[in-house]
């Protein structure tokens, strides 16, 4: 009979991206231990790509609590964005009207930060596990799984958290959860381009062929997305095809022309509202992905789930630390009242900039008179600069 390695813990955390790796380091700063386990490799995580936006508080998050300052050496300060439709670009200034800005910084580079520090600072971090197995979350949580060598492990925890993404095993766990779906008709086309930028900001484009965002990433790679149907296959489209697309959907009177080049990495990205509540089930909390997931339009998925542990490690802190298990009860209110101002952020703007297959004239004109309200008026592009840059943490 194999051996088994047992491991006690204060925290068992399952899921060792952003989510999870900023709440074991927020949980180090006060004094109490963790074991983060992820079955994707480190490597896995670094080279997949995914946002790339973080709001003012995010970058306060990671530079304040001793992460890294990195975000604000590499990353880059955008003070707007520009709308476009009609062929005409419209800047929405973010510093004027809310007086924030937001941060280019990719996701796989906030995991690398938060990688350091807890290297740096001795976590436990287990990468590349197999056969993950959460129990007894009613009463002694356990996590078993078993290493890249295959040897078996056991930890246990007095709670465990779930920050293990959208395919979630710890959600499962969760009794009676009400569940909140919306799903859309449409998908992202997203690609990274070998190209210098084509704009200093990023471009929320809306054309009657369809959605398209224009961002950036370096100074010879870009990232670009237009809208497609769920069902494309990204092997389908060639390099000409895909800039074809893009230019014919960005094009204009004020002759606007993006710069393009070989495409390095395409990819379709479906899109789906989903909330679970409540989000703590006996010792098991959960976070981010794991609770909820928004569509991309909006650039919150990133920023929730560093939200979510903000508020948990504040959570877990009390009622570690000072015996008060009744923190833990508020966990899902407080969690959930941003998740859900952000559910309604992404859907105004998905709905907004996204063309529909069943739309009619109608519809068309409306949204177009919609954008143009927006831009015209300065309590409507304050909402979106306050939405897109983060409202304030309480």
């Amino acid at each position: 009979m194999s051996t088994v390695a047992h491991t006690r813990t204060q925290v068992a955390i399952v899921g060792g991206g952003p989510a999870g790796l900023m709440l074991s380091h927020l949980l180090h700063l006060a004094g109490i231990d963790s074991v983060v386990v992820d079955n994707r490799t480190v490597e896995e995580i670094e080279t997949t790509h995914r946002a790339g936006i973080l709001e003012r508080d995010s970058v306060r998050l990671l530079v304040d609590s001793g992460v890294s300052d990195r975000v604000l050496t590499d990353g880059h300060e955008h003070e707007g964005i520009s709308l476009r439709f009609g062929g005409v670009s419209h800047r929405i200034d973010f510093q004027k009207l809310a007086g924030a800005s937001c941060w280019l910084y990719p996701q796989t580079e906030v995991f690398i930060d938060l990688h350091r520090a807890r290297t740096r600072d001795g976590g436990d971090v287990r990468y590349g596990i197999t056969d993950t197995e959460v129990t007894d979350v009613l009463d002694t949580p356990t996590v078993r799984f078993a290493d890249a060598d295959g040897a078996r492990h056991e930890i246990t925890a007095d709670l465990v958290v779930g920050a293990d993404g959208s395919r979630s095993i710890c959600r499962k766990l969760v009794a009676d959860p009400h569940m909140y779906y919306r799903e859309y008709p449409f998908a992202w086309f997203g690609v990274m381009v070998q190209a210098p930028p084509s704009a200093p900001e990023l471009i929320y484009n809306r054309s009657p062929q369809g959605f398209a965002l224009i961002s950036q990433r370096t100074d010879t790679v870009q990232r670009m997305y237009f809208q497609c149907d769920p069902g494309e296959n990204p092997d389908d489209w060639s390099d000409d095809r895909i800039w074809e697309q893009l230019h014919t959907r960005l094009s204009g009177a004020d002759g606007f022309r993006l710069k393009d080049g070989p495409v390095l990495e395409r990819t379709v990205l479906p899109f789906r509202s989903f909330v679970q509540s409540p989000m703590r089930h006996g010792r098991l909390l959960l976070a981010g992905d794991a609770a909820h997931t928004v569509p991309p339009t909006g650039a919150k998925g990133l920023n929730l789930a560093l939200s979510d542990v903000r508020v948990l490690a504040e959570v877990l802190e009390r009622a570690i630390t000072k015996g008060d298990s009744d923190a833990l009860d508020t966990y899902t209110d407080r969690a959930l009242a941003r998740v859900w101002k952000a559910q309604h952020f992404s859907y105004w703007m998905t709905t907004m900039l996204h063309n529909s297959s069943d739309a009619s004239d109608f519809d068309e004109q409306r949204q177009l008179g919609e954008l143009a309200t927006l831009v015209a008026s300065e309590a409507g592009s304050t909402y979106l600069a306050e939405g897109y840059t983060g409202w304030p943490h309480h």
